[in-house]
């Protein structure tokens, strides 16, 4: 299934497919038989397969970073596309919808070997093993050494460990809004996330497929996450105490009464986007994944770690950030080889700033890869 190569670019610019690639041995023990990857690809390989560049996607993400044949917004059109930073009329981008999630590769609604959804059943999936999983697609897509491999957030962490577990097959790396390893706080707030699912009564342990997803879990794990990933500063910009059109906050003799803040309206709709495009399985999969993050894991310390790194670097961070600090990208920097700046994304808004704030990123990142 190699992609097209010289001159003919391969069908659906953009578009979902889907890829066999076999059994799958897991970190913590296991195999899952017959695992599938679903992803999308821009642009043309290069005989020499030289211009790869591979996009990862954070959390609720998906492999639709940019509009291709469907005209679909993607989440990082101002970085990837025709003439952009990331230039598809120059390299072949290629993006996954990691392992265990929800958007065409194998997760936890898949089928099992029974013909049953997985659910429950489904293993504890960690970020090196989702890296692996990718590994084995890009051996299927003639791609053997990657020209680029970026990703924010989630993402980020994926592009670390490719750089770390395959060094041979990555020129060059970009690590943005993201840490060398969750920290005891990262993992705090997405146990929180985890536990609204699991305590849903409708969860059923992750047996749901069968009846009424736990929509109210998922909710309320999508409305912690998201006051994480904005600022104090935006949302009381944004929102302060305002009331929601008529409704009234304050004043109500019974709580149940009581209308919504503003801001309160807001990570109920934020909560509601969510429910109607995410598995709740794959939520609690693919955040304990992220939980798992940590480079220097079976190899000795952090910095033992980052210094068999052979890639270029590049590495950066939103100052208002409060996930996942700057002081945590400078340090992650500081353990690679060489001399590792810390580029920096200017934002009121937060930990999303590197979705919706990229662009600021591109004379720095064109300067760092994408001039050669």
């Amino acid at each position: 299934m190699h992609p097209g190569i010289d001159g003919a670019r391969p069908p659906g610019d953009g578009l979902l497919r889907i890829a066999p690639i076999g059994p799958l041995a897991l970190e913590t023990g296991g195999t899952l038989p017959d695992v599938q990857l679903a992803f999308e690809t821009w642009g043309r390989l290069n005989r020499d397969g030289s211009n790869a560049v591979l996009v990862q996607h954070a959390l609720t993400g998906s492999s639709h970073v940019a509009r291709g044949d469907s005209e679909e917004e993607g989440w990082w059109d101002s970085l990837v596309g025709p003439g952009r930073t990331v230039d598809t009329d120059r390299y072949f981008v290629v993006s996954i919808n990691m392992l265990g999630g929800c958007y065409g590769s194998t997760g936890p609604a898949s089928l099992a070997p029974d013909g049953t959804p997985w659910g429950s059943r489904f293993p504890l999936i960690t970020i090196r093993d989702s890296v692996r999983a990718e590994a084995l697609l890009a051996d299927r897509l003639g791609i053997g050494r990657w020209h680029s491999v970026l990703g924010g957030s989630m993402g980020g962490a994926r592009a670390l460990e490719w750089a770390l577990m395959y060094p041979q097959r990555v020129q060059r790396c970009a690590v943005i809004a993201c840490t060398a390893a969750s920290s005891a706080e990262q993992i705090a707030f997405a146990q929180a996330q985890v536990q609204a699912i699991r305590l849903d009564p409708a969860y059923r342990r992750g047996d749901y497929y069968d009846g009424a997803p736990p929509e109210a879990g998922l909710g309320i794990a999508r409305r912690i996450a998201h006051i994480t990933y904005r600022s104090e500063h935006e949302l009381e910009a944004r929102f302060g105490r305002a009331e929601q059109d008529t409704e009234q906050p304050f004043g109500a003799v019974l709580p149940a009464d009581r209308g919504r803040y503003q801001v309160e309206s807001y990570l109920d709709h934020q909560a509601d986007k969510l429910v109607g495009r995410f598995d709740a399985n794959s939520y609690v999969i693919l955040t304990e994944a992220l939980m798992s993050h940590d480079a220097a894991r079976d190899r000795g310390t952090l910095d033992d770690a980052l210094g068999t790194a052979t890639a270029e670097f590049f590495v950066a961070a939103v100052d208002s950030d409060r996930l996942y600090y700057p002081v945590q990208s400078r340090r992650l920097a500081a353990g690679l080889p060489g001399e590792v700046p810390v580029h920096m994304i200017s934002s009121p808004v937060g930990h999303d700033a590197f979705l919706t704030q990229i662009h600021q990123l591109d004379a720095d990142l064109r300067a760092a890869f994408y001039t050669r």
